[in-house]
């Protein structure tokens, strides 16, 4: 079979219990051991205790599963080179028989797989800065333009160029919906300057919106922009000038492609005296509970 399910989450769907995705990304690249662990456990007992299954989604020795057992997640906590997995790679890995993580793209290419409507991550990969000159671009942006699932993140990553993000995701016919706020959040902040160009404010009309766009037989998921709560948050005006000081570090230091999002990531961790990190935890349980509350009406 293409897909393994876990137990939970195979009696989840057979029952037609609410079911949230999650990527696995963040425990092979995101954050270290043991600090990995504790973050999956406690992100799916918080989708448990909102009503709901969490389905972890990862690349086990080349085999995709859509839910993890406790071994699992520790075995892959600890994996030496773990791959990170999206859709360009993620079907070498399985018939090379690696183990990886998957990204935001390669988690909604799994579960709309498995026939799960809801995901809950971080935040989304984007347009980078002076994309125009080295064209990067994240897939998760195209993907969120094809598979059908509904993505919960607290926008897109800060240090990328959240402009161009944003028009890209529309030009793609993403619908880019801010939750409970008129301005899109940005990561580690509940502000960015940037207005959103929808908002909802209610669990049950952005199941109904991800309902309609399926009946209108439209390609594609929904991006929910979810802020951080107030009490986690970095403001905009405290990191902004850290962001920008990172990325004069990297360019002074010549760190370029893959390099560079790692490089920014520990930098602006350093330079928040490891605030950056306690807020990434924050904003991660906030966006699952929300999907939780997602999936129970759809």
């Amino acid at each position: 079979m293409t897909y393994l399910l876990s137990q939970e989450v195979k009696e989840a769907l057979k029952n037609n219990s609410p079911v949230v995705a999650l990527e696995s990304t963040i425990i092979t690249h995101g954050m270290p051991y043991p600090d990995n662990v504790a973050m999956a456990r406690s992100v799916e007992d918080d989708i448990r205790a909102a009503g709901a299954t969490p389905a972890t989604i990862a690349v086990l020795n080349g085999q995709l599963h859509v839910g993890l057992n406790a071994d699992q997640i520790e075995a892959l906590s600890t994996a030496t080179a773990p791959l990170k997995l999206s859709r360009a790679d993620m079907a070498l890995a399985m018939v090379g028989g690696k183990t990886g993580g998957t990204t935001v793209a390669g988690t909604m290419i799994a579960a709309s797989l498995a026939g799960i409507s809801v995901f809950a991550t971080g935040g989304i990969g984007g347009v980078h800065r002076g994309a125009e000159l080295s064209f990067d671009l994240s897939a998760d942006l195209q993907e969120l333009a094809q598979t059908p699932v509904t993505v919960v993140a607290a926008g897109a990553k800060a240090i990328l160029d959240l402009p161009k993000t944003l028009e890209v995701l529309e030009s793609f016919g993403v619908p880019v919906i801010a939750y409970g706020q008129d301005e899109l959040p940005a990561f580690w902040s509940r502000t960015s300057g940037l207005k959103a160009p929808l908002r909802l404010d209610h669990p049950e009309e952005i199941a109904k919106a991800h309902h309609m766009r399926a009946q209108l037989g439209l390609s594609g998921g929904q991006l929910i922009a979810n802020p951080i709560p107030k009490e986690d948050e970095i403001p905009r005006d405290v990191l902004t000038p850290l962001i920008e000081k990172a990325i004069r570090e990297a360019e002074a230091k010549a760190i370029t492609a893959k390099e560079v999002t790692p490089f920014l990531l520990k930098t602006i961790l350093d330079l928040t005296n490891g605030k950056s990190l306690v807020a990434n935890k924050a904003l991660v349980r906030n966006n699952a509970r929300l999907a939780a509350e997602i999936a129970k009406h759809i």
